[in-house]
């Protein structure tokens, strides 16, 4: 509300009084650094919402309170954008897993992976819905399945050590990583609807139906029903 103030000149009882409006705090100007963080913390949330297609860079700029030319200088358009907000997600969650896994047994290895999965679905989950959604075709290599790949390759060295001492191929130490880190994703991409049971629940049960099949592994496994149809 404005202040009052006494017309010069005039009688204090009758004197007109106008209302001087009050100074409105300035905005704070953001730096360049901080509207870029702004900008990609919007779209994150947009992307995980929409996915790719639905997601404009109107609604990321109005959200920002920007104008659009704002968005396109510091990303140059809505792929380069996307981009830069996977990219981060890819590292974010790789860097968690790779950090995690410091067991040298199978087990362990398995519980610790799946654990911090659902721990960052829980804590990160419009990351995670970004990198499960589809992706544009230029961005393929850089998602979800990129990054369990990567994991896939981390466990495949420790099984294939673990499959030697045992006296298996461990030219299948591959095929088997990809099984297990497989089910270990896709489990999550369930339990990031759901969120029953808690996630320790749902990596014991995960590690339950891995390890003690890993555990009782045939050194040459074959099929039953190829078995009766020879």
């Amino acid at each position: 509300m404005g202040r009052v103030t006494d017309v010069p000149g005039g009688d204090a009882s009758t004197a007109r009084r106008r209302a001087v409006p009050a100074a409105k705090p300035s905005r704070v100007r953001m730096s360049a650094t901080q509207r870029r963080e702004q900008l990609i913390s919007i779209a994150r949330q947009i992307f995980a919402e929409r996915g790719f297609d639905a997601t404009s860079i109107e609604e990321v700029a109005a959200r920002a309170k920007v104008s659009k030319p704002v968005v396109y200088e510091h990303f140059g358009g809505k792929e380069g954008l996307y981009a830069v907000v996977v990219d981060r997600e890819v590292r974010s969650l790789l860097d968690r897993i790779t950090t995690a896994l410091t067991a040298g047994h199978p087990r362990e290895l398995l519980e610790q992976a799946a654990l911090t999965l659902l721990t960052y679905i829980e804590e990160e989950t419009s990351g995670f819905r970004v990198l499960v959604r589809e992706s544009p075709l230029m961005s393929a290599t850089g998602n979800f399945s990129s990054v369990m790949n990567d994991v896939a390759h981390q466990v495949e060295h420790i099984l294939g050590a673990e499959f030697s001492s045992r006296g298996y191929d461990p030219k299948l130490a591959e095929l088997y990583s990809q099984a297990l880190v497989g089910m270990v994703a896709l489990t999550g991409r369930w339990w990031l609807e759901v969120r029953k049971p808690r996630k320790e629940t749902v990596a014991a049960h995960l590690v339950n139906l891995a390890w003690n099949g890993l555990s009782h592994l045939e050194a040459k496994p074959g099929l039953i029903t190829v078995r009766k149809r020879g």
